[in-house]
């Protein structure tokens, strides 16, 4: 990725807070005070570090643990995220290598985008776009999070969700949007 291709993703990160979060009052507010957008924002130069060359890979994992230490969201380098991702809150927030994450993603607090093997290769979710996994959820595993998907707070999700549906529990139960007008689910479940 070029230099203006990282800015312009660093700025459509910034507006997707300032569009996500109703707290949000300026984006000079943003700037300086969201970690989920500062981990974000160190993301993409550690995953750019990590896809560039062999030698940067450390540099790379010692960046996205800098970070950790002061946001307190874990991001592998080697993860790939879309566009407009936004980690509101971010505490506790930990993205997996193997973890694919599609564009206009809203992920709150505490959420684990995780492996359940120690094996080789594909280990962690796949999401897909527009969606949004409320604070506390667990995603585990090499399974596949459709597009226009609502994860309830504190959802422990092992099993596919296909897209305009909402997984809610422990383990997580789908349940199909009836229109594709209707929120997915009540805002207040993802708190």
């Amino acid at each position: 990725m070029n230099q203006h291709g990282l800015v312009q993703k660093m700025r459509e990160d910034l507006q997707a807070a300032l569009d996500n979060d109703p707290a949000a009052r300026s984006q000079l507010e943003v700037l300086l005070s969201y970690p989920g957008v500062h981990a974000v924002w160190a993301y993409r130069v550690a995953h750019a570090m990590w896809n560039k060359d062999e030698r940067l890979k450390l540099p790379a994992r010692l960046l996205s643990q800098a970070v950790r230490g002061l946001t307190g969201v874990e991001i592998h380098p080697g993860a790939q995220l879309g566009r407009r991702l936004f980690i509101d809150h971010g505490m506790g927030v930990v993205i997996g290598e193997t973890a694919e994450v599609g564009e206009d993603v809203v992920i709150f607090h505490g959420t684990t985008l995780g492996g359940t093997s120690m094996d080789p290769g594909k280990r962690h979710p796949t999401v897909g776009d527009r969606v949004t996994i409320g604070s506390g959820a667990k995603v585990l595993g090499p399974i596949t999070i459709g597009d226009d998907v609502g994860i309830g707070a504190n959802a422990v999700v092992v099993k596919d969700v296909p897209s305009n549906n909402v997984a809610v529990g422990i383990p997580a139960k789908n349940n199909e949007k009836k229109t594709k007008t209707e929120p997915l689910i009540d805002p207040a479940i993802y708190i």
